[in-house]
């Protein structure tokens, strides 16, 4: 990217808020840095709003659905006249309104094992939005496997959860969910949920690159709207997880 190690005076402008919190090579950090955001739901419509306002220089999205008139009480990226587009259509050309400057990469398809391999190795951090557990363990393991952040964020109804993984550095999601979870198809979700697990995501992501904070390694946060209260379950890596526990881990650096 040219002159990604460069804040113009636009963008010193836009994102002096943040500079006060972290500084200019705080920002220009969140501008090197590239992320992957797997869904654009509920929670990846917010979380990509999130990440272009935070001026991250390069979002990748993925997701082969459509939009359809029910996904609008939540995913703030579509709109009426979007139903029956491609999500990652629909999403492209707002995002491209709101930061003209963020080089963006809309994905129409589905994530796997083949089309995940050079994704997840392509970027710095991967924000998990995604809405089944089969996808979110590939995701997990190529995760692993590449030593990539992962922060996993998943809702339902007034609930949500947050989970960052660290490569090497505390448990990943099969360490704490071993086996595939019985899905639950069109579970009941209020819209603001997924924007206030989308925003912890997005928080999480920004301490990463600028390495300000304490990433919530080794702490399943939960969110429950209807008593608006958050708590934390201490989690730990398992010796037998068959994902994390197979990776040779001596030679990393974070």
């Amino acid at each position: 990217m040219s002159g990604v190690n460069i804040l113009t005076d636009t963008e010193l402008e836009r994102f002096s808020r943040q500079i006060k919190l972290f500084g200019v090579d705080g920002q220009k950090k969140i501008k090197c840095s590239s992320v992957l955001v797997v869904g654009v739901g509920g929670l990846g419509c917010s979380a990509l709003m999130y990440l272009a306002s935070a001026g991250f220089g390069k979002i990748i999205f993925v997701d082969n659905d459509i939009v359809e008139l029910n996904n609008l009480n939540r995913q703030i990226l579509h709109w009426e006249d979007d139903i029956g587009k491609a999500k990652v259509e629909s999403a492209i050309w707002k995002l491209k309104k709101f930061n003209s400057s963020t080089l963006l990469d809309g994905l129409n398809s589905e994530f796997n094992e083949e089309t995940g391999e050079s994704l997840v190795r392509s970027v710095d951090v991967v924000l998990d939005c995604l809405d089944n557990f089969k996808t979110r363990f590939i995701l997990n393991r190529l995760c692993v496997k590449y030593r990539k952040p992962l922060i996993h964020g998943a809702v339902y109804g007034f609930e949500g959860r947050l989970f960052t993984i660290i490569p090497g550095k505390g448990p990943c999601l099969q360490c704490i969910i071993p086996f595939q979870p019985t899905e639950i198809s069109d579970p009941p979700v209020v819209g603001s949920t997924p924007a206030v697990i989308a925003s912890l995501q997005v928080t999480e992501a920004i301490k990463i690159v600028t390495g300000i904070g304490y990433p919530s390694i080794g702490k399943f946060i939960v969110y429950d709207g209807e008593s608006m209260s958050f708590f934390e379950v201490s989690v730990k890596k398992r010796d037998n997880c068959p994902i994390c526990s197979l990776i040779d881990y001596e030679d990393l650096q974070l």
